[in-house]
């Protein structure tokens, strides 16, 4: 007999609330359950930042107090306020898998705290502190299908390496990199006060995130090579916050080892964009980045932004929603691994999973040519 899988989330912030909504506005709720959500705020606060959030508008659906802690569309849903994972009854739960939205957990030790509480298997919403924390690194579209279904702990890597991943594969695969330079522009984060403040040991995430542009350090080129072992020692890479909510771009120069003109590197990546529908798009619209708020692609090229000097050296404009799109792509990443789990021998219990690209249409398309929300 087919049964969902049971999914807990461990941590209610801005990726844990997008990586259910996702799950409910992907019409999933039948195939993955959410029966647990960990998260030590106050019931009443999760329920209210469900139902509202400033950046992708208002839950389309219902979203209350249940019996159990929160109730979405008429499921309930456990909810604990514990802060550490050996706290929580995940067996009581009979939790399948818990995604992992806290980010406070990287090393392998840390993770298998999850594991002998009772959690089977772990999807992480962040990078591990390294390759070995791990059973496996993923980028969908990318490595995806490295998952076999007998993993444990598994990391959907970051929302910057998802966008940017995909697109110097291409460039290696068919001109070669000498080197890459890749500067994230990033909206703020958590980690930044609205007003100078004691929030932070690097001194400049004291500062105030809505009145300056902040550099901040990023483990973004190591991610990359995490990804592009044969990029090891090429990648560079600095990442700076911006003052917007939503929505961040990365802007690539990279030499390349064969010459090209922009035609063809645009005519490239539009017809590569067809092979990963929903993961990787492009636009020669005249955008602006809240054009592409509550995107669900990966990465949009804009291809307006391509710039080439001698043949060889490239500049290339990803844009990418940082919130949305990294919770579909965990969203992505739990469907494969789900029909993994349909092999004999890893799971107990059997599922039925179809591919989230096959059964969910893409909307809104204004903005290019085969761009979804």
């Amino acid at each position: 007999m087919s049964q969902v899988l049971r999914i807990a989330i461990n941590g209610y912030g801005r990726i844990g609330r997008s990586f259910l909504r996702a799950l409910y506005e992907s019409r999933l709720e039948s195939i993955f359950q959410i029966v647990l959500i960990n998260e030590p705020s106050d019931l009443d606060s999760m329920v209210y930042l469900s139902r509202y959030d400033s950046t992708h508008g208002i839950f389309p659906g219902q979203v209350d107090v249940g019996p159990l802690g929160l109730r979405v569309n008429g499921i309930d849903i456990a909810v604990t306020h514990e802060r550490q994972p050996e706290s929580v009854d995940w067996r009581a739960h009979d939790v399948d898998l818990v995604v992992e939205c806290s980010g406070q957990y990287g090393t392998r030790g840390d993770l298998m705290r999850f594991i002998h509480a009772g959690c089977p298997r772990l999807l992480l919403s962040h990078p591990a502190s390294s390759a070995t924390d791990v059973d496996c690194t993923v980028v969908y579209g990318v490595n995806h299908t490295q998952l076999q279904g007998a993993e444990q702990l598994v990391s959907n890597a970051s929302c910057t390496t998802n966008a940017i991943v995909p697109v110097l594969q291409q460039l290696d695969q068919h001109w070669g990199i000498e080197h890459a330079f890749l500067t994230t522009l990033h909206s703020v984060m958590n980690d930044q006060p609205l007003i100078d403040g004691y929030h932070h040991t690097d001194l400049r995430r004291t500062r105030s995130a809505m009145q300056s542009i902040v550099p901040v350090s990023t483990g973004l080129a190591r991610g990359v090579e995490r990804l592009l072992p044969e990029l090891i020692g090429k990648v560079q890479a600095k990442a700076i916050r911006v003052p917007t909510l939503n929505v961040s771009a990365i802007d690539l120069m990279v030499t390349l080892q064969s010459a090209t003109d922009v035609a063809q590197l645009n005519r490239h990546f539009e017809q590569f964009s067809t092979t990963l529908p929903g993961l990787i798009d492009c636009s020669n619209h005249p955008h602006a980045s809240i054009d592409f708020n509550h995107n669900r692609h990966s990465a949009i090229i804009d291809t307006s932004q391509t710039r080439l000097n001698g043949g060889r050296f490239a500049n290339m404009f990803v844009w990418f929603d940082n919130e949305w799109g990294f919770a579909n792509r965990l969203l992505d990443t739990l469907q494969w691994w789900a029909k993994r789990l349909q092999n004999p021998g890893n799971l107990s219990r059997q599922f039925n999973i179809r591919g989230q690209h096959d059964q969910v249409p893409h909307r809104n398309r204004q903005h290019g040519r085969n761009q979804g929300s």
